[in-house]
């Protein structure tokens, strides 16, 4: 039996496995630094190189709606050195573009989620809106006079902020930024409205006093925010927008390699001081197999796909 398994392996795959890790391996994250996705690559990859006994960088490669960081990994040599931190954005850039230069399905191998998290509808401290139903009336009695903050076009916020216009019947503007910083800044700044972004970056101003969250986007009440509604709740039927994030690697990587770092990954997770800097940043730490994390994937290539044909936002 055990001739036989090895003569199922390739000699090039065998070597890999045998000497994975070579060298310093890194994390290629399709954000800017600072944001949700950001953190959790940083507080996983630091778990990583100690489990690991080599290095891990996190290279950030922000743009096109997470096709330059995917791109790279997919091209990238598979042999589990470089990981990419794949989203359900990937998945909504699937949906999204006409065409891009792999197939996310075929050349990306999800190795296990890492975390879930939701979205927050913000405003500034100051706002007249006290509640979400105060937002849309105003925003149906004033058409396309509100600003909708989000980050860039093709993220999962600026997508749920499209579905938030069309599951609440409202004409507005949505105004994305290149990243999470910039939209905080517009924020507190008031060149916006309102902005939809992750609830984890924006917590600690939240708690400060410098933004209201009108609704959550989850099933659930956060448990960091738990008076604060959800969007179903405040009345907005059918505005539910969760978030995850996984990592992946090549998609010939061989799955003697991915077991290697799926493993490892789990360990991470299951670690209580990771937990808790997941939570801090409203993470619930989430991991899961490599075919179920395949499967979510594919799944939400579908979800959001439906989401955007609805909604009538052109591919590009």
């Amino acid at each position: 039996m055990l001739a036989t398994a090895l003569c199922a392996i390739s000699p090039s795959g065998w070597a890999q496995a045998q000497a994975f890790p070579a060298r310093p391996l890194r994390i290629v994250v399709p954000f800017a630094a600072g944001g949700a996705g950001d953190l959790t690559a940083r507080i996983v990859g630091a778990e990583l190189s100690t489990s690991l006994g080599q290095p891990v960088t996190i290279e950030n490669r922000p743009g096109a709606g997470g096709v330059v960081a995917a791109e790279t990994v997919a091209r990238a040599e598979p042999d589990g050195h470089t990981m990419f931190l794949m989203s359900n954005g990937t998945a909504v850039t699937a949906s999204l573009f006409r065409s891009l230069p792999y197939d996310t399905l075929k050349d990306l191998a999800p190795v296990s989620t890492l975390g879930t998290f939701d979205l927050a509808v913000l405003v500034p401290a100051d706002s007249p809106f006290r509640t979400l139903g105060e937002l849309i009336a105003f925003a149906k009695a004033n058409p396309n006079k509100l600003n909708i903050g989000s980050i860039n076009i093709g993220s999962t916020q600026n997508l749920a902020a499209e579905l938030f216009k069309s599951s609440a019947e409202i004409d507005a503007q949505i105004v994305p930024f290149k990243a999470t910083p910039e939209l905080v800044g517009a924020l507190r700044g008031k060149q916006v409205d309102v902005g939809v972004e992750i609830l984890g970056p924006t917590l600690a101003q939240i708690k400060a006093g410098a933004f209201r969250a009108l609704a959550v986007t989850g099933k659930k009440r956060s448990s960091a925010l738990p008076e604060v509604p959800t969007a179903v709740e405040a009345g907005v039927k059918g505005f539910q927008a969760s978030s995850w994030n996984a990592l992946a690697v090549p998609g010939k990587t061989p799955r003697s390699v991915i077991d290697r770092l799926h493993k490892d990954i789990v360990a991470a997770l299951a670690k209580p001081e990771v937990k808790k800097k997941l939570a801090d940043l409203n993470i619930d730490a989430d991991p899961s197999t490599p075919d179920e994390a395949a499967l979510l994937l594919a799944s939400d290539i579908r979800r959001w796909g439906a989401v955007i044909d609805k909604a009538g936002i052109p591919k590009q």
